[in-house]
């Protein structure tokens, strides 16, 4: 039912926080060609709650509604801001207790336009994520701001399908390459739709929604790519290809966060020297959902 989460709901702690299903706002960052992160700040409506103060556009979310579909409504009931030049990159959530807000990451290319749309909003401005803080901050945003922004990059996840097939160890999978890179790829899919889990120690949300590039050589070549799974067919080793594209990122968006994901023990030294992070194909397979 449309705008049925408006109200006050009771919390575990005994706070009291506007909307009945929880609540979820939208913090849209853009990295400049120097890798420095601005976001959107919203100055809150004098007669709001903790009205004067700075936070994210956002508000109650409906019965209906998930963290990312609030959060757009919401910039675009506030901010005027359209979801066509955003790419949601996490959700992260503060758990109160039964109730929750939940920050949904989303990055911007470029500056976009955005203006106080309703009588909820004083002033929209972009700020360099450094330069946020201080007494004038909306007391929610200012306690979980600490723990967002070591997640603001936009990661890649990068697959070495060839050794994660390996190590799914599925009957037969060796006949049949390209059969095991397809079921491979539409798991990933399907559990990337929804969001990953990034591995511990990772700073990334506990929703996230990287960029997915799944390399494939040899036989499994030929496959094609998915909505949320990108294909980088190996011209030659596996390996090297995964190797070029590593560098091949780091040295264009330099702030953008890679994961590789493979088991095999001189590809991981190669690419963490490129400033890589790594993980086994367990991290992977443990999350994926069937097909």
């Amino acid at each position: 039912m449309a705008r049925d989460g408006d109200g006050w709901a009771l919390c575990a702690q005994g706070h009291r926080h506007w909307g009945l299903h929880g609540a979820s706002g939208l913090l849209a960052v853009h990295f400049d060609k120097d890798g420095v992160p601005h976001v959107l700040m919203q100055q809150r409506a004098l007669w709001s709650h903790h009205g004067g103060t700075w936070g994210l556009p956002g508000g109650a979310l409906d019965s209906h509604e998930d963290a990312v579909t609030g959060a757009l409504r919401e910039a675009l009931e506030e901010a005027a801001l359209l979801a066509d030049g955003l790419r949601v990159l996490g959700v992260y959530t503060d758990d109160h207790g039964g109730w929750s807000f939940q920050t949904v990451i989303a990055e911007a290319a470029t500056l976009l336009p955005a203006v106080p749309a309703n009588g909820e909003s004083i002033e929209l401005r972009w700020l360099p994520a450094d330069e946020i803080g201080g007494e004038q901050l909306h007391p929610g945003f200012a306690e979980t701001w600490p723990m967002i922004r070591p997640a603001l990059p936009p990661s890649v996840v990068v697959l070495d399908a060839a050794n994660i097939i390996g190590a799914r160890a599925e009957h037969g999978w060796w006949r049949d390459r390209a059969a095991a890179a397809r079921r491979l790829r539409d798991a990933v899919e399907t559990t990337a739709k929804d969001g990953l889990r990034p591995p511990e120690g990772f700073p990334a949300p506990a929703t996230w929604f990287p960029r997915i590039v799944m390399v494939v050589e040899g036989r499994a070549r030929g496959l094609d790519p998915a909505a949320h799974v990108e294909v980088v067919e190996a011209p030659g080793d596996g390996d090297d290809a995964i190797v070029g594209l590593v560098r091949e990122i780091r040295e264009s968006r330099p702030h953008e966060q890679v994961l590789v994901v493979t088991a095999d023990r001189e590809l991981r030294r190669r690419v963490s020297g490129l400033g890589a992070q790594v993980a086994g194909p367990g991290w992977l397979l443990g999350q994926l959902r069937p097909t």
